[in-house]
């Protein structure tokens, strides 16, 4: 299972890369392991601010439906629609080409509730 360190990651399993007051934001490796093969993923909140903690969109996999929870409050600005003809590419790819949405960050001081890469791997291996 991958874990880039240079990346934040939340208790519900999402990764965020923080650039400037740009955040991306995926699935961890460990969740898509979780779910399955992942056959759709539903968003539909492009230019919504929504609050940190708020769904912000969905992953249905072979085995089940799993809500995406914003973990920094923002604008989301762009969503990787190359995801609705390969939604796969967040089994084969979740640290890449299998992001989900970009956010302008409207509370950078939330990104000291994120977990570095060592406080996740403490979370998913039931530490």
């Amino acid at each position: 299972m991958k874990l880039p360190v240079d990346l934040m990651y939340t208790k519900d399993h999402e990764w965020i890369r923080i650039d400037n007051d740009i955040a991306t934001i995926g699935i961890t490796d460990f969740a898509q392991g979780e779910l399955g093969d992942i056959v759709y993923v539903e968003i539909e909140t492009l230019n919504q601010t929504l609050n940190a903690e708020t769904v912000f969109g969905s992953v249905e996999a072979v085995k089940t439906v799993s809500d995406l929870f914003m973990p920094l409050s923002g604008e989301i600005i762009e969503i990787n629609e190359a995801l609705d003809d390969t939604p796969e590419s967040v089994n084969d790819d979740p640290y890449g080409d299998g992001w989900m949405v970009r956010v302008k960050c409207s509370d950078l001081s939330q990104i000291e509730g994120l977990l570095d890469a060592k406080a996740y791997k403490s979370i998913i291996a039931g530490g």
